[in-house]
């Protein structure tokens, strides 16, 4: 019949040609389950989350166990407001992996929306326990505590998130959450803190830093007005010519002693888009010598002296941001560092002291013999 219709019949494979043209399925549906999550991830990136569902929702039929099309499903439930759908697909990544901590974190904030703040606190703390590190699950943490009237708390969690990334007081001040905490001393301080920051960067106009930032403007003029009595800041005016007619300008600036310490921004270019940090002056001496102070503290097993020394170089009140301006990597791990020693005390200490050692050697020695000083963009 073959030959009739013109094809020739098929010859029968032997053995080992069956074994050469083998397909592995499961490398098969690995690539599909994986192609079928990318899509979804680009379907929600285009904001298409119907679509973006159902892609995860056919890779979760290839593997009912893969924990990031389960995240990512909740994910796209969460951005289309059904929140007990999101909670739902984030209880099923759980199931599969119960210390996956963006898992934890994201079904706070499901709860949260639904205005279930223990519950979301309950979800934060489990992210934490996981992951002490992660400054996201912190200043969560904090939003949903000041949210319900828990200021002190809710201070405290914020403080840890600003430790493990300083960009979370820049988010604080503009986030309505804390609204019930900006009566408070300590929330305040972290404005201050916002303001120098700014002021140090080169934005030194009560307008700049709203712009910026996103606060009020009366939030920022009290600033100005505290750190000028803490001998902080000092206001000046400078003349502008506009043709005919000449106006005063009101600007800010750091006090020589604070700026010689912390070192200053100054904006350049024509539109003042990039900025020239100078190196800092006194602190360099100063930050060297703390150097020495935390590799005796750590020598010693003293955790309390460590966690002191480690806290100056990590304060942006102290030599924190001349630190994140001249050495950003090993910031972050010395905060790291101060966070599990916080936590976990000589057990710590004791097992990481070459490690420790070896990051304020390494820091003291291009302290010592590099550059000081860098060129930035915003």
């Amino acid at each position: 019949m073959g030959k009739f219709l013109g094809r020739k019949p098929k010859p029968r494979s032997s053995p080992a040609s069956e074994t050469t043209n083998h397909v592995n399925y499961d490398d098969n549906s690995e690539f599909q389950k994986r192609d079928l999550y990318q899509k979804g991830v680009n379907q929600m990136a285009s904001e298409k989350l119907e679509d973006a569902i159902r892609s995860f929702e056919l890779a979760l039929r290839i593997d009912p166990k893969y924990v990031d099309s389960w995240i990512k499903k909740g994910y796209a439930h969460f951005h289309l407001a059904q929140y007990p759908v999101a909670i739902s697909s984030y209880d099923k990544a759980l199931d599969v992996d119960v210390n996956n901590g963006e898992a934890w974190n994201l079904k706070g904030l499901a709860y949260y929306r639904m205005n279930n703040y223990e519950k979301a606190v309950e979800a934060c703390e489990k992210a934490i326990d996981i992951n002490p590190n992660d400054g996201m699950s912190w200043y969560n943490k904090a939003c949903y505590l000041t949210v319900v009237g828990k200021v002190d708390e809710g201070m405290e969690a914020l403080k840890r998130s600003i430790e493990i990334d300083i960009s979370y007081a820049k988010r604080a001040v503009r986030d309505r959450d804390f609204d019930n905490a900006k009566a408070e001393e300590g929330f305040r301080r972290i404005i201050e803190v916002v303001v120098l920051e700014s002021i140090r960067q080169g934005y030194n106009h009560v307008g700049k830093i709203v712009w910026v930032t996103g606060m009020d403007k009366s939030e920022v003029e009290d600033a100005f007005m505290r750190l000028s009595m803490k001998g902080l800041t000092v206001r000046k005016e400078r003349k502008e010519i506009h043709g005919f007619f000449t106006s005063k300008e009101e600007y800010y600036e750091l006090v020589k002693e604070i700026a010689d310490k912390v070192g200053v921004a100054k904006r350049v270019g024509f539109f003042g888009h990039s900025k020239e940090v100078s190196a800092p002056v006194k602190q360099l001496r100063d930050i060297i010598e703390v150097l020495g102070k935390a590799k005796e503290s750590i020598e010693k097993g003293d955790v309390n002296a460590t966690i002191e020394c480690f806290d100056q170089l990590i304060n942006p009140t102290k030599h924190g941001t001349a630190m994140i301006e001249q050495f950003f990597d090993e910031h972050r791990d010395l905060r790291l560092f101060q966070i599990r020693l916080k936590d976990k005390g000589h057990e710590y200490l004791n097992s990481h002291k070459p490690d420790m050692t070896k990051l304020i050697t390494d820091i003291e020695a291009k302290m010592r013999t590099g550059p000081v000083s860098r060129s930035a963009k915003d």
